[in-house]
C-alpha cells in the first residue's frame, strides 16, 4: 500500500478509523460549503473535487443514493457555477451586474418543492428497499437505511438546485439534510462524517443569516 492509498487509515475515533479518503472528502466538503456561504464563486471548482471523492466513498459504503447523486451534483454544480455569472434581467446583483442575486422562494414554489421531496422520496426509497434483497440478490449489498437515504437524496437535489440559483431558502434544505445525515452516516458506521455534518449545520446557520443579509441588500 503507498503511502497516498485513500484506504489507509489516517487517525481513530471512537475505536473506528478515518481513512484519508474520507479526511479528504470532509476537507474538500467544508472547504465548499464556507465559500458558498460567503459568496464566493470558487466554492464550485473545491465542489467538483467534492463530488468525486464522496462518490468513491460512498460506493464503497453500499449507500447507493448518497453515491447517485454524485453525477448529478456534478452537472447542478456545473449549471450553478454558469448560473450565478449569468444573471436574467431583474436578478442582477446591486452590487455586480454580472452576478446573480441573493432571492427566496414564494410560498407555492415551496409548496412545488415539498411535493417533489415526498413523491420522489417515495418512490426512491421503494426503489431501494428492495434492491439487494428482492432485486439484484447478489449483485448489490442491501442499503442499510433505504428510506432515510432516500429522502435524504431528494432533499440534497432540492438544496443543490436552490443554491445554484441562489436562494436563501438552500440553507434551511441544507439544514435538514446536515441532521438526516448524522442519523445517516452513523447507521453506516462513520465516525468521523457525523462530527463533520454538525459543523455543516454550524455554517448553515451562519450562512442563513449572511444570505438573508445579502437578499435584503439585494446582493
Amino acid at each position: 500500500m503507498g503511502l497516498f492509498d485513500l484506504n489507509n487509515i489516517v487517525f481513530s475515533i471512537g475505536g473506528s478509523g478515518v481513512s484519508l479518503l474520507e479526511l479528504l472528502s470532509v476537507i474538500a466538503g467544508l472547504t465548499c460549503v464556507v465559500l458558498a456561504g460567503r459568496n464566493n464563486k470558487f466554492n464550485f471548482w473545491v465542489g467538483y473535487v467534492y463530488n468525486i471523492l464522496l462518490f468513491i466513498l460512498f460506493w464503497k459504503r453500499h449507500l447507493y443514493s448518497a453515491m447517485l447523486i454524485q453525477p448529478v451534483a456534478f452537472v447542478i454544480n456545473a449549471f450553478g457555477q454558469w448560473r450565478w455569472s449569468h444573471p436574467r434581467e431583474g436578478e442582477e446583483s446591486a452590487k455586480d451586474s454580472n452576478s446573480l442575486k441573493v432571492s427566496v422562494l414564494t410560498w407555492p414554489q415551496r409548496g412545488r418543492a415539498l411535493a417533489f421531496v415526498i413523491i420522489a422520496g417515495a418512490i426512491w426509497g421503494f426503489i431501494l428497499s428492495k434492491l439487494g434483497t428482492t432485486w439484484f440478490k447478489g449483485t448489490f449489498t442491501p442499503d442499510p437505511i433505504p428510506w432515510l437515504d432516500a429522502f435524504i437524496l431528494m432533499l440534497t437535489f432540492l438544496a443543490q438546485y436552490l443554491g445554484a440559483q441562489k436562494k436563501w431558502d438552500c440553507w434551511i434544505v441544507w439544514l435538514m439534510v446536515n441532521i438526516a445525515n448524522i442519523t445517516l452516516y452513523l447507521k453506516a458506521g462513520l465516525v468521523f462524517m457525523p462530527i463533520v455534518s454538525a459543523l455543516y449545520t454550524v455554517n448553515g446557520l451562519w450562512s442563513l443569516w449572511t444570505w438573508y443579509r445579502l437578499y435584503r441588500k439585494n446582493v
